[in-house]
């Protein structure tokens, strides 16, 4: 085990965050509890020279591609150490590359706060810009069955439409 491993997992033991070990060499898998994500996946691996950081924040968008990757990228400009990232699926991730002499206890404390931040904070604009037709196609669908709209509700203002059961009505 690296010196920096030995740090990560003293800190995260002390943090009282969920984790195991991954699948590489020198990785470990965290999960950080969000309120507009249910939760973040968190992809920390380290090395004698450096910790990556990586954790997924929402799939490829259905539509309006360069508005929603704007948006990204405007946010890159203020994620000290990360940056969202874009894999080979169109799929959205925080990523970073951190030297491992940085690295301390209230070091990953402020990064793991910036990072879930980044993957949680601006979940449902991205949502709202990326997959709107597909909301208001389950939201007319739930409408139509009577089904709860409990999980749509935080779009409610661009979903509504006439005739649409109030929020303390709907299920």
């Amino acid at each position: 085990m690296s010196d920096l491993q030995e740090i990560v997992e003293d800190y995260l033991r002390g943090a009282d965050i969920e984790w195991e070990r991954g699948a590489r060499d020198g990785e470990l898998v965290l999960t950080l509890p969000g309120e507009k994500k249910l939760k973040t996946v968190v992809s920390l691996v380290a090395s004698p020279e450096w910790l990556s950081v990586s954790a997924f924040v929402i799939r490829n968008p259905d539509e309006n591609h360069e508005t929603f990757y704007r948006y990204l990228l405007r946010k890159n400009l203020r994620l000290p150490g990360l940056a969202y990232a874009v894999d080979g699926s169109g799929d959205v991730y925080v990523a970073g590359r951190l030297p491992a002499a940085a690295v301390d206890a209230a070091y990953l404390d402020q990064l793991l706060g910036v990072l879930l931040e980044a993957a949680d904070a601006h979940f449902n604009e991205l949502l709202a810009i990326g997959f709107l037709s597909s909301m208001r196609k389950e939201w007319d669908w739930r409408v139509s069955r009577g089904e709860s709209l409990r999980n749509l509700e935080a779009f409610r203002s661009l979903l509504v439409r006439d005739g649409d059961p109030e929020p303390e009505t709907a299920q």
